[in-house]
Formats: C-alpha cells, structure tokens, sequence
C-alpha cells in the first residue's frame, strides 16, 4: 500500500474531505537546497545525535504533486529570510508560486529593516493569506520596533502568521516566550500561530495561546517519535491541549522531516484525544481560519 493511500484512508476515516497543512515548505530552489545542506550537517554536527534525513528530497513540481496525492487541500509556502534585503525578494517569488500553484494559501514573510512596513502592505496587497516568521533563523528579536508597524498591519487585517519561536532544535539569542509575549502585549489581536507548539517550551507557549484569544499554535514535528527523543511533550498538558482543540492547526515540514508524512498524522492519532479533536486539527480549524 503506498504512502498515499494510507494518508487518503486516515482523513477518509475521520469523514473530511481532505488535508490542509499550514507548515509546509516551498522556496526558490537555491534556498531550500542550502537548507536542506543545513539539516544533512546536523547529523555530522551533533555525532549522529540528531541525524535529519531529508524523506521528499524531490524536485519541486515532484513536491507538489505528492503533496495533493497525500489529499491536502491547501498548503502553505512557508520562506523566511536570515538577511535584511532578503524577504522582498522572497515574496516576489511567493506571488509566482502562489500563481502557478492555486491550493497554496500565498505565504510572505518579513525582517526587522527599514521599509518593512511597505513590503508587507505590498504583500497583503498582491493576495498574500500567511506570514512566516523564523525568529530563530533570522536571528531577531520579535519585539524590534522596526516591525511594530508591520505587526500592526498584520493585527488589522487579521492575517495568520506561522512563527518559529520556541528554543527548538537549538536556542538562539531570541527564542522562547518572553520576546513574543511583548508582541502581543502591544498587539494582542495578532493571529499567531505558534511553529512547532513552541517546542521544547510548550507550556509557555500555551500560557500564552489561553490569555490571547487569536493565538494557535500547529502541531508541526511534535508527537513524533523523532521530535519525543529530543523535547517530549510533557503528558500533565494535554488536558490543555484538548481544550484549545479549536485553535490547534495541522502542520507537518513537509518536505524537510527525517520520516514519511504519515507518521506526523498517526503521532496526533495517538494522542487519543478523539476524532473531534482530530477532524479540527487536520482540517476544520485552518478551513474556519482561510475561509476555505
């Protein structure tokens, strides 16, 4: 039985039509290649100890078509920049793929630098439905005031933006919830959607998505056993993951996860938090949220 079908027979038995994923990744080539050089080092880096085998290391049109195969209705084209000069450009790309490519909800992204808050009015205007946001990566700090007026923007036309900001797989200078909490302090209408459930710091993370109403947070590499080895979700939360069950948002990495898609989906199947709480998180909370 292929990969495929499998996945089709989990939705098929929840009763939904289909998938959506709001974690996927989709970037000029020479991007993702040099990420995906960043995750093959991992292994070499850490001893073994953290070893990331790329599992759909394909050509793009080779990604998309595996990813409708897989059944998932709509998906994202999540990019981020590491460099002031950077998202500009990425976003020209996203307006040619989200054209080309109609089930991918139009993702943009942004950097702390001047001109941001043009870029990403540009952005909203050119049909852009989702941000990402990689504090990690970028090495930033959230609460920058050069992106307090972009945020603001963000908060008032009520656009999800995907962020990677918990201190997972390694910490940086601005991880965790402490920087992020500012942003919603000042911006507490902004839609995030906390990366990773915010992992390792997940019940920080929750804190924050029970104060803040439009917060959520998508379930993007935790549960798995991969992820479980290296930041286990603690058991004593998720009675509080059961009552956001409204606010949490299917999300995989696809196609940058060292194991086959399924077994993201059969991670959150384990949880056993019922077929309610599944069919939210796999498809009806991100339709609710795109309108889809």
């Amino acid at each position: 039985m292929t990969e495929a079908v499998e996945v089709s027979r989990f939705w098929g038995r929840l009763g939904l039509p289909g998938l959506i994923d709001v974690h996927t990744h989709f970037m000029p080539e020479q991007v993702l290649r040099k990420v995906w050089a960043y995750f093959d080092a991992l292994g070499e880096a850490t001893g073994g100890a953290l070893a990331w085998p790329i599992t759909y290391r394909d050509a793009e049109a080779e990604r998309v078509v595996r990813i409708r195969e897989f059944g998932v209705r709509a998906f994202t084209a999540m990019l981020y920049p590491h460099k002031p000069g950077m998202a500009e450009w990425l976003n020209g790309w996203a307006v040619d793929f989200a054209a080309r490519t109609p089930d991918c909800l139009h993702t943009s992204t942004l950097f702390p630098e001047p001109g941001v808050e043009g870029y990403v009015r540009q952005a909203l205007d050119d049909g852009a439905r989702v941000f990402k946001a990689h504090v990690q990566v970028g090495a930033y700090d959230p609460a920058d005031e050069l992106l307090d007026p972009a945020w603001g923007l963000l908060a008032e036309s009520g656009t999800p933006v995907v962020i990677h900001c918990g201190s997972g797989p390694t910490p940086g200078k601005h991880t965790g919830p402490e920087p992020i909490a500012r942003v919603l302090a000042r911006h507490p209408r902004l839609r995030l959607v906390f990366a990773h459930m915010g992992m390792p710091e997940y019940e920080d993370f929750l804190d924050l998505a029970e104060r803040y109403g439009e917060v959520r947070l998508d379930t993007t590499m935790t549960f798995t056993d991969f992820s479980e080895r290296l930041a286990r979700f603690p058991p004593r939360a998720l009675p509080r993951l059961a009552a956001l069950g409204d606010r949490i948002l299917l999300g995989t990495d696809f196609p940058n996860i060292p194991y086959p898609y399924l077994h993201q989906l059969h991670a959150l199947e384990r949880l056993d938090l019922g077929d309610d709480w599944l069919r939210a998180v796999c498809h009806d909370n991100a339709a609710r949220l795109f309108g889809l």
